[in-house]
């Protein structure tokens, strides 16, 4: 392995002026592990700035009992589950589908109203792929925004139109994976 070079701020660094931003819309995407953990890290960065923090999940049921869940409500942050579990283990997609769609009109309705600084829409892009939810909608709601809201957006295969509207895209990559070579998920690791 070479030693480190010296840094070296990419040319369009050195020649555009920087600006800030009232707000950031991100997205953590990608087939690896972290996209989720990675949102509720930028939880507890803005719950230490004293923002208004809504997190809306779209696939994890009440059932999962997760461990960010609790901190994150005894901490202040408005936490909505507005799923019923994986897709491969539902008795009733039908109902899947009405439920992701009821969750995706409070999550309007909480990026719309302003009382929040952080929104969280924890794995909206699977009910976005399978046609649950209208992407255009989804599109329109994060670009007209009010102008303080940022929104992180996690799950796979994030739409190339999300994509493109976004200020941060991060792909995890999965390497290795503990689940592949038959280890369930551990409580305080994974949930």
């Amino acid at each position: 392995m070479e030693p480190p070079k010296k840094y070296e701020k990419n040319q369009a660094s050195k020649t555009q002026k920087k600006k800030s931003a009232k707000s950031l819309f991100i997205i953590n995407t990608g087939d690896g592990k972290g996209k989720s953990t990675s949102a509720f890290g930028v939880v507890l960065r803005a719950l230490a700035r004293d923002w208004k923090v809504s997190v809306v999940q779209f696939i994890k049921s009440g059932e999962w009992n997760t461990g960010e869940q609790k901190i994150a409500q005894d901490l202040g942050v408005d936490w909505l589950i507005g799923g019923k579990g994986f897709s491969w283990e539902s008795e009733n997609l039908e109902d899947d589908e009405a439920t992701a769609l009821a969750s995706w009109k409070t999550a309007k309705h909480i990026i719309g109203n302003a009382k929040y600084d952080l929104v969280v829409l924890d794995e909206i892009t699977y009910p976005i792929n399978w046609k649950w939810i209208d992407e255009a909608d989804v599109l329109d709601c994060i670009k007209n925004r009010p102008k303080k809201v940022s929104v992180i957006v996690t799950g796979r295969d994030a739409p190339k139109a999300l994509i493109e509207i976004a200020d941060t895209v991060t792909e995890m990559k999965k390497i290795k994976h503990a689940f592949d070579s038959g280890i369930i998920a551990k409580k305080g690791i994974d949930y």
